[in-house]
């Protein structure tokens, strides 16, 4: 169904005094998002004839997170409850011939649930229609008092139930569908006779009903989708629904993920069939991991690029950089941005890449920094490998070409190029280039000592009878006072 003549309003102007947060409400992110931002999300597929959201407590930051929607803000200041938040957006709804109202801390309603809501509402040509959900705990939610069938008798906030009515267990979302022609006269009926001074849109639910006009009720299929979030624990059961449902997304798409309860996924992330999720894996962002990959415990990914057929062994931390097919990385290792590993190479464990490219089949197999450095096909960076990019004023790049070998324990000083085919012997600190099938050495001499050895115990052994050793010989076998 068309909803061309409908508009979406967003509440998103309080604070949220229950949060105890110096950030707007809608600004506390659940479930990989904001939470305006998921109802945003939501309202998008209906197809409206324009999306508004009311702002007010930290209204810029607000409008900034909304505005990639392509929504329209209103300001609400001072906030004086939700109905005059209707009236303040009263010249932007327009000639609307619908209203659906949402507040925008409510993020786990679904665009099927909306839709519903709206065919309802049309169809019944009702002057309001209320989403409104069965819960087995209703406290703290104010309940739906029914007539007959879908018809509603009016909304009683908690503080006003009596003993009878509290067994009820439908509650008000505060998510409605209202026809404008109607919405208004009643708005314009409603008084602020409260202790806070304020405009309820409960009330026009009230002031219509009492005018004979039809209001509907329309219970979401899932309960949750009605949870606002006011307390920092709301918060947490709301993301704790959204990992849910993501994960299950997965899982029904052909994804293993072993104790899911322990594994955190933002909304857009993907993975492709076969592929296992172990305990306690985070997968970030919008992180894209290939067909038969495996991600063991305790590793971070964040908007990383997986190909096919990669095992990231356990607690690597991989962010904004992409891995080709048949990649093994880790464990320990971390994969700093913009970093690129092609297909079949080995990043080990404690190794650590930023701002690299590791060609096809190369090994960094352990304990290495590699960093603004493109390593060709079959190379083999040897354990403790440093390249020195930054000499505390900029950054320098490291070349390293084909089939290259680099000995343990080396330092490539950048800016500095390793030619195809060329070795560096262990321990060096290269700081000139290397020709192609060369081998470069840069180390000290090595020195032997007959006897040196034994003379220096004699003399140690000299030193615990009460005689010291001397200055000299000190200094000779290196030792600290």
């Amino acid at each position: 169904m068309a909803n061309n003549d409908a508009a979406i309003l967003i509440l998103a102007a309080g604070k949220g005094t229950r949060l105890k947060s110096s950030l707007a409400k809608v600004l506390h992110h659940a479930g990989g998002r904001a939470l305006v931002e998921h109802v945003v999300r939501s309202c998008e597929p209906l197809g409206a004839k324009k999306t508004i959201a009311v702002i007010g407590y930290e209204a810029e930051k607000v409008a900034e997170v909304v505005a990639p929607y392509e929504v329209e803000t209103v300001v609400q200041q001072p906030q004086k409850g939700t109905g005059h938040a209707l009236l303040v957006a009263k010249r932007a709804i327009g000639n609307a011939k619908y209203v659906v109202v949402l507040p925008g801390d409510a993020p786990l309603v679904r665009t099927e649930t909306l839709r519903a809501l709206i065919h309802k509402h049309k169809k019944a040509e009702a002057a309001a229609t209320i989403l409104t959900a069965v819960l087995a705990d209703p406290s703290g939610y104010g309940r739906i008092l029914r007539k007959s069938g879908d018809t509603v008798a009016a909304i009683i906030e908690e503080l006003q139930l009596t003993a009878e009515q509290r067994e009820l267990n439908e509650i008000n979302s505060s998510i409605y569908c209202f026809t404008v022609a109607k919405l208004w006269p009643a708005l314009a009926q409603v008084k602020p006779n409260n202790k806070h001074g304020e405009i309820y849109l409960t009330d026009a639910i009230g002031v219509l009903n009492a005018n004979g006009e039809t209001v509907l009720a329309e219970i979401a299929p899932d309960a949750r989708e009605a949870l606002g979030c006011n307390t920092r624990a709301d918060l947490a059961g709301v993301d704790r629904t959204f990992r849910e449902w993501k994960r299950d997304e997965l899982m029904n798409n052909g994804v293993t993920i072993q104790l899911p309860e322990t594994v955190l996924i933002d909304p857009e992330v993907t993975a492709g069939e076969d592929s296992v999720i172990e305990p306690c894996v985070q997968l970030l962002g919008k992180t894209k991991i290939g067909a038969r990959c495996t991600i063991k415990t305790g590793s971070v990914l964040l908007d990383a690029m997986l190909g096919d057929d990669v095992t990231i062994e356990p607690h690597c931390v991989i962010t904004k950089s992409r891995i080709e097919s048949e990649v093994i990385a880790g464990p320990f290792a971390r994969l700093r941005p913009e970093s690129h590993v092609k297909k079949g190479a080995r990043i080990g464990n404690f190794v650590e890449l930023k701002k690299s490219v590791i060609g096809e089949g190369s090994k960094v197999p352990h304990l290495s920094y590699i960093g603004d450095t493109k390593i060709g096909t079959k190379s083999n960076i040897g354990a403790g490998t440093i390249t020195c990019n930054y000499d505390g004023f900029a950054k320098y790049p490291t070349t390293i070409g084909n089939r290259v070998f680099i000995g343990s324990d080396s330092v490539l000083i950048a800016p500095v190029k390793i030619g195809d085919g060329a070795y560096v012997a262990a321990s060096s600190a290269i700081t000139d280039n290397v020709p192609a099938d060369a081998l470069g050495i840069a180390r000290g001499k090595q020195v032997n000592k007959p006897g040196w050895a034994s003379k220096k115990r004699r003399e140690l052994t000299a030193g615990g009878s009460g005689k010291k050793s001397s200055k000299k010989s000190r200094k000779k076998a290196g030792t600290r006072r």
